[in-house]
């Protein structure tokens, strides 16, 4: 019988609790949730774990499956299940079942835990092994894929994720439906690594990292600080096509902006606020738009005057945890491309569209062809977090899905996933081995123009209220650069490479020419060096194949007598020889199309 994938991660979870409960008696069981790809389970035991340990729970595991167990779903009350809990020393799923028993908000994330409406609370049950959860899980342990899992590695991991708890061995798992798959999963997995935009930004001289500037605040050098300022002028310039007015802000703001916008109670732990010699306290920027709200509220507007956009490249600051950064995906100093759309009711709609076209276009000239939406919306079950009314957020929700479905690309809804001021669209995007990213995101608020007192005077004289979009195309920029080194495997398109040609006398005879061509293609407009390195022609050729230079422009006496250059175009091999004025044309025309 054909199962979801999310009930095979699941039921695997719970698999290899029982192997663990099994192998070593003693152990004290956390949560084990589902992830992308597989799922997770935290261990409190006397034995440390380590990967050694992964072949005998494997093992176990498939034993388990081969027997072809009963997954019984029970439901027991809660001072039963209590009881039966304290009495094998399970601490932790006590902790939990108290919690449910008082009626609390469970403060775990992805745990599938309820209680249910008779007081009694559910269970899954494989042989001696039983765990409270909702479900729902497979009928069978022989229902599950015997080789298509395997354990990837254990790490260490706060109970609850607060440091002040006793640090439990969290051991993660990969499965898929077959042994092809989970074959196909590690060969995406090297061939990650091998564009790890990690190694690769370091080995193109893009950006590095001092520990007494602090993790998580790359430091761009030139090649990167170019590609960045391509990115920049060239989503500004797509923005400007479609009339979006560019402003700039401080990065800093008094803490009663965020207080009105409701920022301070749901994001102080990311803003650490200074006092001033006068008493009044600031924060460095997390988020733009409470600036944007004011420079909107700085003058009248009129129907006429909407929609009404304003842009910023600019950079927010977030606190992030140490052990959440990585390279330039997950930073610290984030340069966002924001923008703030400022529209009137019946003008979303087509607002929201107008955006999802400027984001195809601009996603086209990078290959990214094949988009998912997500739609995030309220947590049903936790709705006072939200600003505003539920007539608001149902409208909202609603605005959203449909645009979604008249946009038709297949999309989904994740509960619990909106912004506290409103829903939001997520584009996900494939890239060239087949990962997907978060890109794009729009957020519809209704909340934030009440909050705020933003008007405009509608046709009748009347004051009415705008919607704001919030849209950011590229998202952080430093995370759109380190996914661009790994979608071209470092190998960026013309336009955007940091060097673009590179021209290589053969010997010292030519320098006088190569000079004349590298001033030629600089006062064209491309970014081109001169490699008249003291190293020898093969070296010299294998250093800038090894930086990905587009093109390799090598200069001997035939080029001299020909007014050409021997051309290497990466990806393509050697050219023969071009005449320089064609190879400039050439190049203008490749930097000119974004190829």
């Amino acid at each position: 019988m054909k199962h979801p994938i999310e009930q095979i991660h699941h039921t695997l979870a719970h698999v290899m609790a029982a192997a663990v409960q099994q192998l070593y008696p003693d152990t004290k069981f956390g949560i084990g949730p589902i992830i992308d790809n597989g799922f997770y389970y935290d261990f409190d035991s006397s034995h440390k774990f380590t990967e050694a340990d992964f072949m005998d729970i494997e093992k176990r595991m498939r034993q388990i499956i081969q027997d072809k167990i009963a997954v019984e779903h029970i439901y027991k009350p809660a001072d039963e299940a209590i009881d039966e809990n304290k009495a094998s020393g399970q601490i932790y799923k006590v902790e939990l079942l108290e919690e449910i028993k008082r009626g609390d908000r469970l403060a775990i994330t992805d745990v599938d835990i309820e209680q249910q409406k008779d007081g009694n609370i559910s269970f899954y049950k494989i042989g001696e092994f039983s765990d409270l959860c909702r479900g729902p899980h497979v009928e069978n342990t022989g229902d599950l894929p015997k080789d298509g899992f395997k354990l990837t590695h254990v790490a260490g991991a706060y109970w609850r994720g607060n440091e002040k708890n006793k640090m439990m061995a969290r051991i993660y798992a990969v499965a898929f439906e077959s042994k092809d798959e989970l074959e196909k999963y590690f060969s995406l997995l090297e061939e990650a690594k091998k564009r790890d935009h990690k190694k690769i930004g370091k080995d193109l001289g893009l950006f590095t990292f001092s520990p007494l500037v602090g993790a998580g605040l790359p430091l761009l050098l030139p090649n990167g600080e170019r590609v960045k300022k391509e990115l920049e002028d060239f989503i500004r310039s797509e923005k400007e096509k479609r009339g979006y007015s560019f402003v700039a802000i401080p990065h800093i703001a008094k803490t009663d902006l965020y207080v009105k916008s409701g920022h301070m109670g749901k994001y102080d732990a990311m803003m650490p606020v200074m006092t001033d010699e006068e008493g009044d306290t600031y924060v460095m920027k997390a988020m733009n738009c409470p600036h944007h709200f004011e420079i909107y509220n700085s003058q009248p507007h009129s129907y006429r005057d909407l929609p009404y956009r304003i842009a910023e490249n600019t950079t927010v600051y977030r606190n992030e945890k140490s052990g959440e950064l990585s390279g330039l995906t997950r930073v610290k100093a984030i340069t966002q491309d924001d923008t703030h759309h400022f529209v009137r009711h019946d003008q979303i709609e087509s607002e929201i569209e107008m955006i999802l076209g400027l984001m195809t276009t601009v996603f086209n000239i990078f290959d990214f062809n094949n988009f998912r939406v997500q739609i995030s919306v309220r947590d049903p079950n936790n709705k006072e977090k939200y600003f505003g009314d539920n007539e608001l957020w149902d409208r909202s929700e609603g605005i959203l899905i449909d645009a979604a479905k008249k946009w038709g690309k297949p999309y989904t809804v994740q509960d619990g996933e909106a912004a506290f001021y409103g829903p939001k669209i997520d584009i996900m995007v494939k890239d060239s081995i087949g990962r997907e990213w978060q890109l794009t995101t729009v957020q519809l608020d209704f909340n934030q123009p009440e909050n705020f007192d933003m008007t405009y005077i509608a046709q009748d004289g009347s004051k009415q209220r705008p919607a704001v979009l919030h849209v950011a195309i590229l998202g952080s920029i430093e995370r759109f650069m380190g996914i661009l080194i790994e979608h071209y495997a470092g190998a960026l398109p013309t336009w955007l490479s940091p060097i673009q040609a590179s021209v290589i006398p053969i010997s010292d005879k030519q320098k006088d020419f190569a000079q004349k061509i590298y001033d030629e293609l600089i006062k064209a407009g491309t970014r081109t060096k001169l490699n008249d390195a003291n190293e020898t022609l093969g070296k010299r050729i294998r250093a800038d194949e090894m930086q990905k230079i587009p093109y390799l422009l090598i200069v001997g006496d035939k080029e001299i007598e020909a007014e050409a250059v021997a051309v290497r175009q990466r990806g393509k091999g050697d050219l023969g020889q071009i005449a320089i004025n064609k190879l400039i044309s050439q190049l203008q025309e490749e930097i000119k199309d974004k190829k």
